[in-house]
């Protein structure tokens, strides 16, 4: 005896999905065709607008990478408090240190240009940027014998104690209650 065949419901939906991709986005491939195109004609490696990648180069601006506002670092030591900074690409010439009313303000500015000449094209960069950096002297600072010394792009300062300040150290002892 044959076995009656089960119909199952079978849910089946219509959809207009295309056999070809680019069929259903023609702007798109015309998009992927052009920058496929100017690809080779990118000047010095930049990205074109309408394509990002997470590698890729960003036209340089300004501002990125010229922040001048550049780290110091103050340590107090047994005889001198010593203040340093690095200024990478600063010319000693462009940095200027005064003391005026126990306030000592350390200036810098920084200017670079670049120039770059191919057969194909021309790159000319200028950038530029300027900090100013105040600190109160502490007292007992001998201000007649502060130095500063400018090596390889770090800033250097010295401002030694005076004797009075570094005998007026006093021990104070901690008694239990």
């Amino acid at each position: 005896m044959a076995e009656a065949a089960t119909k199952m419901p079978v849910k089946t939906e219509k959809t207009s999905v295309p056999s070809n991709e680019n069929d259903w986005m023609p702007f798109d491939s015309l998009r992927r065709e052009i920058d496929r195109l100017f690809e080779d004609f990118r000047p010095f490696g930049w990205p074109l607008p309408t394509r990002r990648s997470s590698f890729a180069m960003d036209i340089p601006r300004a501002t990125d990478g010229w922040s001048m506002n550049p780290a110091f670092d103050f340590v107090e030591k047994n005889a001198v408090y010593e203040i340093t900074a690095e200024l990478p690409g600063i010319d000693e010439k462009n940095i200027e240190i005064k003391l005026s009313n126990h306030l000592l303000t350390i200036r810098g500015e920084k200017s670079e240009s670049k120039e770059e000449k191919d057969k194909d094209y021309f790159l000319s960069e200028r950038r530029f940027g300027s900090f100013q950096r105040s600190f109160r002297v502490p007292e007992g600072v001998d201000t007649d014998r502060i130095d500063a010394n400018f090596s390889k792009g770090l800033l250097t300062l010295h401002l030694p104690k005076s004797a009075e300040a570094r005998n007026a150290e006093k021990k104070i002892e901690v008694r239990a209650s």
